[in-house]
């Protein structure tokens, strides 16, 4: 068998994942899909209670609906915003459903290679088929053999910690079972009366953490949960961009929600502190904690911590393919710069496919959520956008693999460099994401046509786009 007649092993059953498989289906290329977890959209499913602030009809793939046709399913209210329960259940599940057996769920993929070639080895390298490694719950494992890999695992399971430094805060381990990482759902009974009345620190600044400041502030407001208290602890400072854009922002509801935190604080319902890198946990009296800053501050005691720093990519299992990561974010070098908030906060992007997402070695791509590394934005769209230009390039239709089909919606705020106070604007005033004279980037397009993209994907964010 050629490799040319080998599926494309897709790493992943979330939106991105089945997204791609579609779009492959659509070029006639057969698709291989590997889920973790024991259903499509398993991580979507474990932030299920967040509501996405992207709107039904900017969270389905249009290939997919067009796969999805014959079975009689049609787009749900597409005004309106679902949650992650909604969108797993009533769009990945069915979308899976019609893929059928090119879903293997229980497979956590564990390496990727070529055939017969380690890392190291040059030699007829690119006329290898890749081989992946898959293993089940039982038994030592399969192996399979493929033309091309999209790895659209995306970054749920690494979240980063409360640490400043990148490294879990001294303690942090050990005060573990009063920490959480993800944004606590407050409509299950047991998770509500962990919270309800208790003074809870929630250390983050993006959308993740404005979901937890509002829905801590509504049980605060409820008669149940009377006492309740959030210390919001930000690594920046505040500024007017801190609570987004508003009702400047196109997406309506991600303005609602940066807003929805805004109020939380002027009602009194949490507490900033700003400029605070966590540098240790201590336990204090009855088990409560203690944040030590790295400049001597201390915080506390609370009774919980929710920490929202973001989320990592785990390239482990390629480490025998030869990748090109930017050394900061992990994001391929081409998309890094486009994305990087050390630059600007806002997200801004342009619509980008298979050249910018293409490493040394050929046929292998990382898409979603973890093709944008430890960068903190990403919107669905963009994500079927990155599929759609790859699936046409594994067919070998260049002229559509590079043509841009998508236009983004802009976030409303332009808040400089998102992780230091500083410089707000380039050297020439115009501000971090101002569209600079037009040059030609390395994968010769453009480096000038921007677009804003700023929605968290596989955090549980109030709404971006997904997992």
């Amino acid at each position: 068998m050629s490799a040319r007649q080998l599926p494309v092993v897709i790493v992943g059953a979330g939106p991105v994942g089945l997204a791609a498989a579609a779009h492959l289906i659509e070029r006639g290329i057969e698709p291989l899909v590997f889920e973790s977890g024991p259903t499509a959209g398993a991580a979507v499913r474990q932030w299920g209670h967040v509501r996405l602030f992207s709107t039904w009809s900017e969270v389905v793939d249009p290939i997919a609906e067009k796969l999805l046709a014959p079975t009689g399913w049609s787009v749900p209210d597409p005004k309106s915003c679902p949650t992650g329960s909604d969108w797993a259940e009533q769009y990945l599940r069915p979308l899976a459903d019609v893929l059928g057996e090119r879903v293997r769920y229980g497979r956590t993929v564990t390496g990727v290679s070529r055939r017969g070639r380690d890392r190291v080895v040059d030699a007829e390298r690119t006329e290898q088929p890749f081989v992946v490694h898959a293993r089940g719950e039982r038994g030592p494992g399969e192996q399979f053999l493929a033309r091309a890999v999209i790895d659209a695992s995306g970054t749920w399971s690494a979240p980063g910690p409360a640490g400043g430094s990148g490294l879990p805060a001294l303690g942090e381990e050990v005060a573990s079972e009063r920490i959480t990482y993800r944004v606590p759902d407050l409509a299950r009974p047991a998770v509500r009366a962990r919270y309800a009345g208790k003074r809870t620190a929630v250390i983050g600044s993006g959308a993740s953490a404005f979901t937890a400041l509002a829905m801590l502030a509504d049980l605060a407001q409820s008669r149940e949960g009377r006492g309740t208290h959030a210390v919001w602890v930000l690594r920046r400072g505040m500024s007017d961009s801190t609570f987004g854009g508003g009702a400047a922002d196109q997406l309506p509801a991600r303005g609602a929600l940066g807003l929805a935190a805004k109020a939380a604080v002027e009602g009194g319902h949490a507490e900033p502190v700003t400029g605070f890198r966590v540098e240790a946990v201590e336990r204090a009296a009855e088990g409560h904690l203690i944040l030590v800053g790295e400049d001597g501050r201390r915080v506390g005691p609370v009774d919980e911590a929710v920490v929202l720093t973001g989320f990592r990519p785990d390239v482990s299992f390629l480490e025998e393919v030869r990748l090109r990561l930017d050394e900061r974010l992990q994001a391929p070098v081409d998309l890094a710069p486009l994305i990087d908030p050390n630059q600007h906060s806002c997200g801004t992007v342009y619509p980008h496919g298979h050249r910018e997402l293409s490493h040394p070695e050929q046929g292998i791509f990382l898409v979603g959520m973890k093709s944008y590394g430890r960068a903190p934005t990403f919107l669905a769209l963009t994500g079927y956008e990155q599929v759609r230009s790859i699936a046409a390039a594994l067919a070998g239709d260049l002229a559509s693999a590079d043509r841009v089909e998508l236009a983004l919606p802009e976030t409303g705020v332009c808040g400089g460099s998102g992780l230091f106070d500083g410089v707000t604007t380039d050297q020439d005033g115009t501000g971090c994401c101002a569209t600079p004279d037009l040059g030609t980037s390395s994968t010769g397009r453009p480096e000038a046509a921007v677009t804003p993209d700023a929605a968290p994907f596989e955090e549980p964010s109030g709404g971006c786009c997904g997992s």
